[in-house]
């Protein structure tokens, strides 16, 4: 039933962008945590979209579009920024602390369009409501 997966489709990209949200804001998060070495810092993470892939019934009943689904949360291993702070507890041995390489008004932009890409996702939902309710509203005549 197409209605149904207009649901379906607009419920995975709530999802997704949902969880992208919670990405964003894990980096944020962890823009000011110091490391005591390179390998120890936080490293930004950035989420990967995926098609999501139709049941071989759906396919068979030519539903088109699946929605999307988060294919994976890769690190993206940024050089961090190495800050001279001898009196830092967690300093190395030459007194230097390691932050990650996160740009906060790069993930600030992404925090928006993000927001954006759901609240257009929940525009949409509203819309597949209203028109199965218009729907309905036909039948009982």
């Amino acid at each position: 039933m197409a209605f149904l997966n207009s649901l379906n489709i607009t419920g995975s990209a709530l999802t997704a962008e949902r969880y992208k949200t919670d990405v964003i804001l894990q980096n944020i998060a962890n823009q000011s945590v110091a490391a005591s070495s390179p390998e120890e810092a936080y490293q930004r993470k950035q989420v990967v979209f995926q098609e999501r892939i139709m049941s071989f019934d759906e396919a068979l009943q030519k539903v088109s579009g699946g929605g999307v689904r988060v294919s994976e949360t890769v690190e993206l291993g940024e050089d961090v920024n190495p800050v001279y702070d001898p009196d830092n507890p967690i300093a190395d041995e030459n007194g230097y602390v390691y932050y990650p390489n996160v740009n906060n008004s790069e993930e600030q932009i992404d925090l928006l369009e993000t927001t954006r890409a759901y609240e257009a996702n929940l525009t949409a939902l509203s819309v597949v409501k209203a028109m199965a309710a218009k729907a309905l509203e036909i039948g009982k005549n």
